[in-house]
């Protein structure tokens, strides 16, 4: 038991901290008096949602006690895991100026 703790605390910790990054990232892209929005925002804006959803699910697992908990668990690992690629994708798409 000790740990599934331990890798949900785990899964929280990054999300949040990668969630923090996106919100840098999307709030210098509107300082920088972009008006139109980019397929860059809509991108940051997809990472934000799937790393705010595994924080909560890794959040409410380290809370809960019961069965279920292991599958919010697994669900916040995958949507996690999603989120990393989704930024890899971004990176690689400005990186290589396929997008501006």
């Amino acid at each position: 038991m000790g740990k599934k703790k331990d890798k949900a605390s785990h899964i929280l910790n990054t999300s949040a901290t990668l969630l923090g990054i996106c919100f840098i990232v999307l709030t210098s892209i509107h300082l920088n008096d972009i008006k139109e929005t980019t397929i860059v925002d809509q991108l940051i804006a997809v990472s934000i949602v799937m790393f705010m959803i595994s924080s909560i699910l890794s959040f409410l697992s380290m809370r809960n006690t019961k069965k279920p908990s292991e599958k919010m668990e697994k669900t916040a690992d995958i949507i996690f895991l999603t989120g990393l690629f989704s930024l890899l994708i971004i990176t690689m798409l400005i990186t290589l100026n396929i997008i501006k």
